[in-house]
This record gives C-alpha cells, sequence and structure tokens, in this order.
C-alpha cells in the first residue's frame, strides 16, 4: 500500500542527503543532477516494490534492483542509508580516501548492492543474464534494471533489448531515467530517443510511459506490468530535480557545491 504522505518525506530526505553528500566531496564533486532525477523511483521501489531488506541480501530468492546507470551511485548509497542497510557513518564517507563509497558503485551484497557500475549499459545486460538464470532455475522474484537515456546511446543496449525479448523474460522490468540530458549536452541534440516507447515496444517489451517524479503514476506501473513479456517503464524526469539552478542544466551533470549553492539547495527542498 502507497502511503503518499509518508514517501514524499522520504523523497525529501532523500534530495537533502544527496545534496549534503555532494558537498561533502568538496572540490571532487559528484553526480547530483542524475542522482536527483530518480529520487522517486528510488522511493518506490525500496519502500514499495522490492522483496529485498538487510535479512535476505544474499538469499537467491530476493529481487534484484542492479543499477546500469552506474554514475547515479550517490543516489543508491542514499537510499540503502534511508532504509536501514548501510549506516550513516559508512555513507558519510563518500569520496574520502579509502572510503568503498564513490562515484561508481562496487558489487557488494552484504551493502545492498549488485552491480559494479561505471561502464555504461553492462548493468542491462548483466540483468538479462540474471533474469535469465532466475527464470532457468524457476526462482519466482524480478529483476529490475534503471538505464538512462543518454546511457540508450550504446549498442549493448539494445542487444540486450533484444535478447530479453527473444527470452521471455517476462521477470525482469528495465526502468529508464529519461531526464533528457546527459554529460555533453541534451540527449534529443546528441541522439534523438522521442520515441524510445515505440522502439522498446517493437523489440517485444509492454511499455509504459510515466511522470518519473510521480509516486501514485511510479507504484501504478510497476503493479501493472504485463505478467507474459519483459516490461519497459520509460519515466520523464528533470535532470537535478529540486534544485531550481541545477534543472534541465547538463552541467549538473557532475559537480560540485559551494557554500552558498549548497545552503540555497538546502533550502529549496519543501
Amino acid at each position: 500500500m502507497l502511503k503518499e504522505d509518508f514517501l514524499k518525506k522520504k523523497t525529501r530526505d532523500l534530495r537533502i542527503r544527496i545534496i549534503e553528500l555532494t558537498f561533502g566531496s568538496g572540490k571532487t564533486g559528484a553526480h547530483v543532477g542524475g542522482g536527483l532525477s530518480l529520487v522517486e523511483i528510488l522511493i518506490v521501489l525500496y519502500f514499495n516494490i522490492l522483496r529485498i531488506d538487510s535479512t535476505n541480501l544474499e538469499d537467491k530468492n530476493r529481487d534484484r534492483f542492479i543499477l546500469s546507470k552506474g554514475h547515479s551511485a550517490l543516489a543508491l548509497f542514499s537510499v540503502l542509508e534511508i532504509i536501514g542497510i548501510l549506516t550513516k557513518e559508512e555513507v558519510d564517507k563518500f569520496e574520502k580516501n579509502g572510503s568503498p563509497f564513490y562515484a561508481h558503485a562496487h558489487r557488494d551484497l552484504s551493502k545492498g548492492i549488485e552491480f559494479s557500475g561505471g561502464s555504461l549499459s553492462l548493468g542491462l545486460s548483466y540483468g538479462v543474464g540474471v533474469a535469465l538464470s532466475c527464470k532457468h532455475d524457476n526462482i519466482d522474484n524480478h529483476i529490475y534494471v534503471l538505464v538512462g537515456d543518454g546511457e540508450c546511446d550504446e549498442g549493448l543496449v539494445w542487444e540486450s533489448l533484444m535478447s530479453a525479448s527473444h527470452f521471455n523474460l517476462n521477470n525482469l522490468t528495465v526502468i529508464v531515467d529519461f531526464n533528457g540530458c546527459q554529460s555533453d549536452g541534451f540527449t534529443k541534440e546528441i541522439m534523438d530517443k522521442s520515441d524510445l516507447g515505440k522502439k522498446m515496444k517493437s523489440f517485444g517489451f509492454h511499455v509504459k510511459e510515466i511522470d518519473g517524479h510521480d509516486l501514485i503514476s511510479i507504484k501504478d506501473a510497476f503493479d501493472n506490468r504485463n505478467p507474459l513479456k519483459p516490461n519497459a517503464i520509460i519515466a520523464h524526469t528533470i535532470k537535478g530535480k529540486g534544485v531550481s539552478f541545477m534543472e534541465n542544466n547538463p552541467k549538473w551533470h557532475h559537480g560540485s557545491l559551494s557554500a552558498k549553492e549548497f545552503e540555497q539547495a538546502i533550502s529549496e527542498q519543501k
């Protein structure tokens, strides 16, 4: 059951934590824009959808969440802290010397991290392999893979989609964080994917396009998957969501915050 007021508070908490950790990273900076765009998706997944918690992190029957969009690891670390899998002390070490928590996550099942991110598109191909293996072993679970719209420039994404359809991986859901920006500009100017939904449907996916910041729409999309096909949810989002000077600004794919910018970003969280 979706408790919207509770989840809205959690989205606020998650945005504040992402901003705090970005500021704490100093001049190193962080992939803050793309972390802020997927906040609502992560909150719905971890509080309403995923069958995973601190008691079953290595149980073969658990659901899997694979962050193929690896540069948003900061958001993943932060949500894992909010649900109690990681501690505040651990996450506070983000981008500090000797810390295991940095720009891209590395696989550590004891910490709730399923995949070593960094090379774009590999998470989806890995997710297809995991879904195929689980289906072969008759495991009743679901595999969720989150990719970015810029990441969909990669050819391996399309090979993976084709494979998922061929093997009828109805235990796989691909979530696209469609925020319209990537590291070197606006995705529409770099590689127009306005018809991404049609393309994925032509590959044999059941496709749902939603407002990726609307908690109810996100929950409904997960709840109403097609049980006979692989599923894709295209979540239309805003890069840098919730911080006025970051929103829809490719500059904030990766950046560091001054004290003044930090204060403004925090003050804008309602």
